[in-house]
């Protein structure tokens, strides 16, 4: 999902807020697309309503024609699935390996370079005008619709209306519904033809309203920026315009795999701590293959499943792809989707297979023991972010540990 403004994510969350397709093979009717079928009480339908008339007022301030509003909302009711989702919280996550072997996946590798062949005229066009190489944007494509084979069938008016009626988003809700309503005055796409993810993510590659109005193209010239429609041009080369407005750096990797030495200290390794690559070289650090670093600016370290998976320094590009979405294993998938589809092969170290994902309940009794122990998480919210892993970290130096930060079910039996 594409998102102006960043929203946090944990490490393997699948997908931001449910707002894009899902990265795994989509079966005909995703649980994120289900039909409205629970219909409102008559006072939540009021409520509804009222919401409505009061949102109206303030979308005509802001230049809607009533018109066009009324014709949006006609039959537009109440989605109960949508608040469902948006309420729901998974109580179970996955594991970054395991996230990976579906968002790289051997069928969505060949469906990527079979698309590539088919679609090579348009591909290199959008590559020379953007600047964003074909497998690149094939990738994001891959990720967000498995190519465009599920874009989602919520009305996007009705799923953006529930959520800012529900209120828990109400006004990055009630942002997105304007764009939307300014897109259709617009006149790119129809009220019928607007459709996408429960969260309001639209079309082949996944866009909010908010940044289709700022960056969606129209390449094949016909006057309309369609994101919707069966051909994928103007998405894809959206998706290309998106990442090249944010830097992207043509011919540059997103991240390459390294082998780290032995006495490699771990607090060192954080994608917010970006160096020089000559400082990551005199660390002893070396490409995979044994390899030395190229030396192409700044660079981090990432090991995604701690000190027994493998290792990684990340590129500028990497964080090019965060702008897209903020998840790490979507920035991970992206890039490797694309090195694949280029016909590098894969990774060489072995993930920690053995180490199962821990649970949000879990997730949170480590923050709280940790806490409890001295080592402050500020929060028990189930999420592992920075100041989870700076607490993992400084209670794994306490006790003699190799301080990677990474929050695993051994972990969690440790501090028990």
């Amino acid at each position: 999902m594409m998102l102006k403004t960043t929203l946090a994510a944990s490490l393997v969350t699948a997908a931001l807020l449910g707002g894009c397709a899902s990265h795994a093979s989509p079966s005909p009717q995703p649980a994120s697309d289900l039909p409205n079928t629970a219909a409102a009480t008559p006072a939540e339908q009021q409520n509804f309503v009222a919401w409505r008339d009061d949102f109206r007022r303030r979308a005509l301030a802001k230049g809607i024609e009533p018109s066009l509003f009324d014709a949006a909302f006609t039959n537009i009711d109440l989605n109960q699935q949508v608040i469902k989702l948006d309420r729901g919280q998974a109580e179970f996550t996955r594991q970054i390996w395991e996230y990976l072997d579906t968002a790289v996946s051997d069928t969505r590798i060949s469906t990527g370079k079979s698309k590539h062949q088919t679609l090579a005229p348009v591909l290199a066009q959008i590559e020379q005008r953007y600047g964003v190489e074909a497998e690149v944007v094939l990738a994001i494509w891959g990720m967000e619709t498995n190519y465009g084979s599920y874009r989602g069938n919520t009305p996007t008016i009705e799923g953006l209306a529930t959520l800012a009626f529900e209120g828990r988003r109400r006004d990055f809700a009630e942002a997105q519904l304007i764009a939307a309503l300014q897109i259709l005055q617009a006149g790119d796409v129809s009220v019928k033809d607007m459709r996408g993810s429960w969260a309001g993510a639209m079309g082949h590659t996944q866009f909010m309203p908010t940044s289709y109005l700022e960056y969606a193209q129209d390449f094949d010239g016909d006057g309309k920026r369609n994101i919707w429609s069966d051909d994928p041009t103007d998405a894809l080369a959206s998706a290309a315009y998106y990442l090249s407005r944010f830097g992207w750096q043509a011919g540059m990797p997103w991240g390459l795999e390294v082998i780290l030495p032995d006495n490699f200290d771990y607090t060192r390794a954080d994608q917010q701590n970006r160096r020089p690559v000559s400082y990551w070289q005199q660390q002893g650090i070396k490409q995979a293959n044994g390899q030395a670093l190229p030396d192409i600016g700044e660079a981090a370290v990432l090991v995604p499943a701690g000190a027994k998976g493998p290792a990684f320094v990340v590129f500028n590009n990497f964080y090019v792809i965060k702008r897209y979405n903020n998840a790490t294993s979507y920035a991970m998938g992206v890039g490797h989707l694309a090195d694949r589809i280029a016909g590098s092969s894969g990774f060489k170290q072995h993930w920690p297979r053995h180490e199962r994902a821990l649970s949000r309940t879990e997730k949170r009794e480590l923050q709280q023991r940790l806490t409890e122990q001295g080592f402050n998480t500020k929060g028990t919210d189930g999420v592992i972010g920075p100041n989870t892993m700076a607490a993992i970290r400084a209670w794994q130096q306490a006790k003699g540990l190799t301080a990677d930060g990474y929050a695993s079910a051994s972990l969690l039996e440790r501090l028990r």
